[in-house]
């Protein structure tokens, strides 16, 4: 049992060629090879998950994980599963064609990882590991499986698809990991997995890793796991300076008024980039779409979308062509979005750790970043949940009033007028205004036209003041300092 988490332990660059083993990693007695990648990699110490799993691991035994993203999981299940396969040999490893290993995990992008990190930790073996996914083409997965790999990392649907189409063989399997266990099952892969897992020989080593051990987690690791260790890493409790980055705010909205305050804090604060949260599939959904309604450039990512078009609003968003992304916290998992200037919570998260590791995707590389959340009335004891988990008290914030909002409008409009005044290319329009300045003074055509561009009054839902929504009592406080803006 672990009682506090501990961030992998690197080194700032990589060890040197040739350079010895860390004493930590050789104490589990892994195959050298693995040692001196872990060497060449800057790994020095093992995370408690990892320290806890990987002897049981080695050992043949099954073990029943709980550990939250970060804790260096994916090296805890990896580096006992390449050993076993490295002990078996050459000949052995590629007899009957299908893989010795199946890694199933939630998503795309998971499985990408997890394959990368196999290959990184057994490159000096030889080991081939294939990562399999929807959204992909049969083609290029058909051949790889064809071929012969050692390590299949999939995604349970895609898993599945290959297993009835008998491009995947498990009959040689030996080992299984349930990798983020229970987002699987919270996007419905229940009966995938209990198929795939049917399909693998009954004296298989079954490994399952999940944040929370639930009571669906509990009844399939007692159908499938055999009198496992049980392993538990107590949630990181984040330290002052993993957010001293990013300024954290809240504001209170009852739902009915949620979309027009999201909508006003956007205009306020006019980020660079926008990631939003929201809990399902369909609210984001609906949420991209009542924003593109209202003129921002937005667009919604979940698990629901064909792979293309999530590969297209990615483009779309790192190009900067988005300026606002919607998604639900396992589409995000696994993705990289540098230069995040916003992150805001539409709803609060019901788990403390899933908003750290929301907030987290801001404030990078030295910048500073901003998280906001809105909350209903009703969600103030999530609120206080994360303020206690965190050590931190978030900043109340006030809506930004109509007032406002026109001004920041305003300052937009004249940083705009300024920065044309300071270009070329109105010239078109001196026949315009020449033959006005005979009639009228410059200074009133500029400000008729200056009339014309001003944006206040193009969101027509805007223009009405949010009522004001305070904590119930013994909760509610007084927002802290002045409006955005």
């Amino acid at each position: 049992m672990i009682e506090e988490e501990a961030e992998a332990t690197t080194t700032d660059q990589p060890a040197p060629a040739g350079a010895a083993p860390v004493e930590g990693f050789a104490a589990f007695g892994l195959h050298p090879a693995l040692l001196e990648a872990l060497a060449q990699l800057g790994y020095e110490e093992p995370t408690p998950v990892q320290h806890e799993a990987i002897p049981p691991l080695l050992e043949g035994r099954d073990v029943l994980a709980e550990a939250p993203t970060g804790t260096g999981k994916t090296a805890a299940f990896a580096l006992p599963t390449l050993h076993r396969i490295a002990a078996r040999g050459n000949a052995e490893r590629r007899r009957g064609g299908g893989p010795q290993a199946l890694i199933l995990v939630p998503t795309r992008e998971l499985a990408m990882q997890v394959a990368q990190a196999v290959h990184r930790y057994g490159r000096d073996l030889g080991t081939q590991a294939l990562p399999i996914f929807g959204g992909q083409a049969y083609g290029q997965q058909l051949r790889g499986l064809e071929r012969g790999v050692d390590v299949v990392v999939a995604t349970p649907g895609r898993a599945l698809d290959h297993l009835q189409r008998g491009s995947l063989v498990l009959a040689g399997v030996h080992t299984v990991i349930l990798d983020e266990a229970d987002e699987m099952l919270d996007m419905g892969f229940a009966e995938d997995l209990e198929a795939l897992l049917g399909a693998t020989p009954a004296e298989r080593q079954t490994a399952l890793f999940s944040a929370t051990i639930s009571p669906a987690i509990a009844r399939i690791a007692g159908r499938h796991l055999r009198k496992p260790v049980r392993v538990t890493v107590a949630h990181k409790r984040p330290k002052g300076e993993d957010v001293a980055k990013v300024r954290q705010v809240a504001y209170v909205v009852a739902r009915a008024h949620k979309l027009g305050a999201l909508c006003r804090l956007l205009d306020v604060e006019a980020p660079a980039s926008a990631l939003i949260f929201a809990r399902t599939r369909t609210e984001v959904d609906q949420l991209g779409e009542a924003l593109g309604g209202r003129g921002y450039r937005a667009s919604p990512l979940h698990g629901g979308m064909a792979q293309e078009q999530r590969d297209r609003v990615m483009n779309r968003f790192r190009s900067g062509d988005l300026e606002v992304l919607v998604a639900t916290d396992v589409a995000a998992r696994g993705l990289d979005i540098p230069q995040v200037s916003h992150v805001i919570n539409y709803d609060v998260p019901s788990a403390p750790e899933a908003y750290v590791h929301r907030i987290g995707r801001t404030g990078r590389a030295g910048r500073e970043g901003v998280a906001i959340t809105l909350v209903e009335p009703r969600e103030h004891r999530l609120l206080r949940n994360i303020e206690a988990f965190t050590r931190t008290r978030l900043e109340l914030g006030r809506l930004p009033t109509l007032a406002d909002l026109r001004e920041r409008r305003l300052e937009v409009l004249q940083a705009t007028l300024r920065e044309t005044l300071l270009g070329d290319g109105f010239d078109r329009y001196r026949g315009v205004i020449e033959p006005l300045s005979e009639e009228f003074d410059l200074v009133d055509i500029a400000l008729a036209a200056v009339s014309l561009a001003d944006p206040a009054g193009t969101r027509a839902e805007d223009e009405v003041e949010l009522p004001t929504a305070t904590l119930p009592q013994p909760f509610a406080r007084r927002p802290d300092g002045p409006r955005p803006g």
